[in-house]
């Protein structure tokens, strides 16, 4: 008899499936809001690096680094406090390595997509790489 979880078949979500999902739904999200994907799930070389959500492009050329974020519960402040100062310098470290690539440099920005019962939360400009 398979797994019940209440009223839905199968084993639970794992919670890389979970993540997958709401990176979904937030590519989704920006996509419907004008933004391009250029790359998903960017990551630098090694350990010890960073890794980029979503890297988007909005039709003025700023190439937008985003962060997904998904908690089922509020606690300790919910998803958007879980984006802490060393969060950020990975993120910040990944994008630098991903402008490197590139022949001229774009205006870019960090934004944050928040999953929540409600429907995304799209917090541009969420923090800078100052």
């Amino acid at each position: 008899m398979p797994f019940l979880q209440q009223g839905k078949a199968g084993p639970p979500a794992t919670t890389k499936a979970r993540g997958d999902a709401g990176e979904d739904e937030a590519l989704a999200y920006l996509q419907d809001q004008g933004l391009r994907l250029l790359q998903r799930n960017y990551r630098t070389p090694g350990r010890g690096g960073g890794e980029i959500d979503l890297v988007m492009q909005t039709g003025d050329g700023t190439v937008v680094f985003v962060e997904v974020r998904k908690r089922s519960r509020s606690d300790f402040g919910g998803a958007a406090a879980s984006i802490g100062g060393v969060k950020q310098r990975r993120i910040i470290l990944a994008a630098r390595h991903y402008l490197l690539r590139l022949r001229r440099m774009p205006p870019t920005r960090f934004d944050v997509v928040l999953i929540e019962q409600a429907g995304p939360v799209w917090l541009q400009a969420a923090f800078d790489a100052g």
